[in-house]
C-alpha cells in the first residue's frame, strides 16, 4: 500500500511540474500579433501594429498616434520582455489623451524570432535612435524598464526627458540568479524555454557590457528621473542610488517606491502612470 501511495504521489508531482513548466513557457513566450491586439479591444484609440526594419533585422512596433503636438512616450522593455509589457499604458485613456506612445520588441524577443539577442547596449541605442529619428526630439520621453534603462540612458541626443524604471545600470550590483545555471549547464539547457535562453545570454553578458558605459552616465545632456522599488532584489535599488551619486541634483531625480519590487511596471501601474503624466505637455 505504501509503495502505491508513493507511486501515485510521485505521478501527481510529476504532472504538476510538467503542467507548471508548460504554463510558464506559454505565459512568458512572445505573443502573436492577434494576441497583442487583444489587449486593445476596449481601447478608445486603436493602436497601429507594424513590422519595421533595422539593419538586417525585422521587429514589431506598436504605436498610439493621436496628435503630433503631443509628447511621445517611447517604452524600452527589459530582459525578458516585449512590447506587450506596456499594453496597459498604451491602452489607458488618460495617457492616450496626453501622449502619443510607442513600444517595440527588441531583437531576439519578437514573436517567433529566429535572431539572437545582440548583447550590446550600443546596438540597442542605435536601434532606439532609429525608431525616434523622425520624431520631434523636444517632445520625446524615453521610458526604459530594467535592461531598457541603460539603453535609454545611453542616448546622448537631447530629448525631453529620460525616465528609468528599476534600471540595471551598474555592474557591481548586477546579481546573477542561480537559475541561470540551467542555461549555463549543457545537461539542463534543453529545459530552458527559447525566449529565456535569449534572456539568459543577455543577462550573462550585461555586467561586462555595463562597464563600457557606467562611468559616463552623467554625460547625457538630458534630465533623468529614476523610479525604483526599495525592495527590488532582481535589479537592486542600489542601482539608482549609485546613479544619483553621478548626477547633479538639478539633472537627476530619484523617486523611491517604498517596498516596491521589480514588477513595478505592472504592480504599481497607477503610481507609474501618475509619474508619467507629470511630463505631459
Amino acid at each position: 500500500m505504501f509503495k502505491k501511495i508513493v507511486k501515485i504521489v510521485s505521478i501527481i508531482i510529476l504532472v504538476l511540474i510538467v503542467s507548471l513548466y508548460i504554463v510558464f513557457t506559454v505565459f512568458t513566450s512572445p505573443k502573436s500579433d492577434e494576441q497583442v491586439l487583444e489587449a486593445y479591444e476596449n481601447s478608445y484609440v486603436k493602436p497601429i501594429l507594424t513590422k519595421e526594419k533595422f539593419k538586417e533585422f525585422t521587429y514589431r512596433k506598436i504605436e498610439i498616434k493621436k496628435d503630433t503636438s503631443l509628447s511621445t512616450l517611447v517604452f524600452v522593455h527589459g530582459t525578458i520582455g516585449s512590447l506587450n509589457d506596456f499594453s496597459k499604458y498604451l491602452s489607458d485613456s488618460l495617457l492616450q489623451h496626453k501622449f502619443n506612445m510607442i513600444a517595440y520588441d527588441r531583437i531576439g524577443y519578437n514573436y517567433k524570432d529566429e535572431n539572437p539577442v545582440q548583447e550590446s547596449i550600443a546596438f540597442e541605442r542605435e536601434m532606439l535612435l532609429d525608431i525616434i529619428k523622425d520624431l520631434n526630439k523636444d517632445k520625446v520621453v524615453l521610458v526604459g524598464y530594467s535592461y531598457g534603462g541603460p539603453i535609454a540612458l545611453s542616448v546622448k541626443e537631447k530629448v525631453k526627458k529620460i525616465i528609468l524604471l528599476a534600471p540595471a545600470v551598474h555592474s557591481k550590483v548586477e546579481p546573477m540568479p542561480w537559475m541561470l545555471n540551467f542555461y549555463k549547464w549543457k545537461l539542463t539547457r534543453w529545459l530552458v524555454p527559447k525566449v529565456w535562453k535569449q534572456a539568459s545570454k543577455e543577462k550573462l553578458s550585461h555586467r561586462e557590457d555595463l562597464k563600457k558605459f557606467e562611468k559616463e552616465w552623467s554625460n547625457t545632456p538630458n534630465k533623468v528621473v529614476s523610479i525604483h522599488g526599495t525592495s527590488d532584489w532582481i535589479v537592486p535599488y542600489e542601482n539608482s542610488k549609485l546613479l544619483q551619486e553621478q548626477f547633479d541634483s538639478n539633472q537627476f531625480q530619484l523617486v523611491d517606491l517604498e517596498k516596491g519590487n521589480h514588477g513595478l511596471v505592472w504592480s504599481n501601474f497607477d503610481f507609474i502612470k501618475e509619474q508619467l503624466l507629470k511630463h505631459a505637455d
